[in-house]
């Protein structure tokens, strides 16, 4: 098993990562009739792509002796309506300021949109991607 999660009512829940203990709430957004006071589920997801993105390229850039430490990403959830899903997940991530080979950017580019949730995501969700060489 990989967690555990208790509806606490007023539409938040509690998740527990039972190998580590760490702890996740999360809220209905405020356009869903939730308070908005914590990731909601379709935040969690859209978090959860940029972070694996980020996690499958540090693992190539370990492997290729490349330094991304100090990498970020944003993430931006577009909603649809009828039904409400997910439409697309816009992620800027942005490198530090370094030089890079092209080979460098490519196994990076082709690490991140080839982690495992962007390969687990339906196919009707647009996943925009934007690496950011500053």
């Amino acid at each position: 098993m990989t967690s555990k999660i208790t509806y606490l009512g007023e539409l938040r829940t509690e998740a527990v990562h039972l190998q580590s203990g760490n702890i996740i709430i999360t809220d209905a957004p405020t356009d869903n009739q939730g308070k908005g006071e914590a990731f909601s589920p379709t935040d969690l997801c859209a978090t959860a792509l940029a972070s694996c993105m980020l996690t499958i390229m540090g693992i190539s850039a370990r492997n290729h002796d490349i330094q991304i430490e100090g990498t970020t990403a944003t993430v931006h959830k577009i909603m649809a309506a009828n039904p409400r899903r997910i439409e697309a997940i816009e992620i800027n991530i942005h490198f530090p300021i370094k030089p890079f080979t092209d080979l460098q950017k490519k196994l990076l580019e082709t690490a991140g949109r080839t982690c495992p949730v962007a390969l687990s995501l339906h196919e009707n969700i647009e996943q925009r991607i934007n690496f950011i060489w500053e």
